[in-house]
């Protein structure tokens, strides 16, 4: 039986989804969730089921629950800065790394592949720089996080292999900076979040916000408390809670009017006077979306700039089976998804906290493709 804060699914078109959600939901995928759905403009599905935890009893999730969304901060914070700024002639995505972040380049060898290292590699994750890094470890200081990620050896020329790489990301964050003059959070925030009445996104939530939070996990190991309402990920706590690669915390609503803001750019606006329409302001052009959404090398890689786009058969991808190859997204390690179909003027966020009480369950695997999928068909 599922427990009892998980309401049976309700009876309408949107029926399958919420049973994949129950079921991941009984299935202990998660304790809770929150979901919306925009179409043509419209929010035509939005809602929560489960809980903060496992416990009963526990504070109900609802659809305007703020979570912790980890790696969705690369798209929603890191790369729609960067679009932002390619857009205004601010950001030239051949600008070499080593030009914006000297320490990138000091103290390297001649040739060095660094030296090639430019802003569209760290976008598209193909830069030769690893995936993952415990900095958090062997080093107790923003500063020193930092200055490890500018030290770490390539393995291979940028453009050469695709590696998803939070320090790249990093990097990137404190490159837009240089460019910004000031911390890239509060630029986006004022750039962008703002603009588009994205009111409950945020960094570093303040101690009085952190109890309305799901807790990501119970930490045994590095903090050793439960993490609620402070960044999950260790490198960006100690990158003072918020970097290019996380830190974010948003909410349903808030996503989609991001979705919204890209899928009016792509050609497809909101209909006013509709009271289900989101009418966000128009700060993207169609070209941006259009160069941000194109893969990038080596061919075969599903990394645009900055976004994911569907993996190719028979790869299954988080994404599902009905979103087109005009589509782009990005998954979040805490259970949380973003998903847009340019094609169809469709947009999907999911926010869990999957990674409650520990990080051992990876159903979250089967109930994205499986919750995307019933979404596609009920439209």
């Amino acid at each position: 039986m599922p427990p009892s804060f998980a309401p049976a699914p309700p009876a309408t078109r949107f029926a399958t989804a919420h049973r994949v959600l129950h079921d991941a939901i009984a299935a202990r995928a998660f304790p809770g969730c929150a979901y919306g759905v925009v179409a043509d403009g419209r929010v035509v599905m939005e809602g929560a089921l489960g809980a903060f935890t496992y416990a009963e009893p526990s504070m109900p999730v609802t659809p305007q629950t703020v979570y912790d969304v980890a790696s969705l901060t690369k798209v929603a914070a890191t790369t729609a800065a960067a679009m932002l700024l390619y857009q205004r002639g601010q950001l030239d995505l051949d600008t070499p790394v080593g030009d914006l972040l000297p320490g990138f380049i000091i103290g390297r060898p001649v040739g060095t592949f660094a030296r090639h290292v430019k802003m569209r590699h760290l976008l598209a994750h193909n830069s030769g720089l690893p995936g993952y890094i415990e900095f958090f470890r062997t080093h107790g200081t923003a500063a020193s996080v930092f200055r490890a990620c500018l030290e770490l050896p390539l393995a291979v020329p940028p453009g050469e292999r695709s590696e998803y790489s939070d320090p790249g990301f990093i990097l990137l964050g404190k490159a837009l900076e240089v460019l910004v003059r000031e911390p890239l959070a509060n630029w986006v925030h004022r750039e962008i979040h703002h603009p588009l009445s994205m009111h409950h996104t945020r960094t570093s939530p303040s101690l009085s916000q952190r109890l309305a939070i799901p807790p990501t996990e119970s930490d045994t190991t590095f903090r050793h408390r439960i993490i609620q309402g402070e960044v999950q990920d260790e490198n960006a706590y100690l990158l003072n809670g918020a970097a290019g690669h996380a830190g974010l915390f948003s909410t349903v609503p808030d996503l989609l009017r991001l979705a919204q803001a890209i899928l009016a750019a792509a050609g497809h606006p909101s209909s006013p006077g509709d009271p289900s329409s989101l009418d966000p302001a128009r700060i993207f052009e169609p070209s941006t979306i259009e160069r941000f959404a194109e893969r990038q090398a080596p061919e075969g890689s599903s990394r645009a700039l900055g976004w994911d786009t569907p993996s190719a058969p028979p790869e299954v991808t988080s994404s599902g089976k009905h979103f087109s190859h005009r589509s782009i997204g990005h998954l979040g390690y805490s259970g949380c998804s973003l998903w847009i179909d340019l094609e169809a003027g469709v947009a999907v966020v999911l926010l869990t906290n999957r990674t409650w009480p520990d990080r051992q369950t990876q159903l979250i695997r089967e109930v994205r493709p499986a919750f995307h999928d019933a979404i596609r068909e009920a439209l």
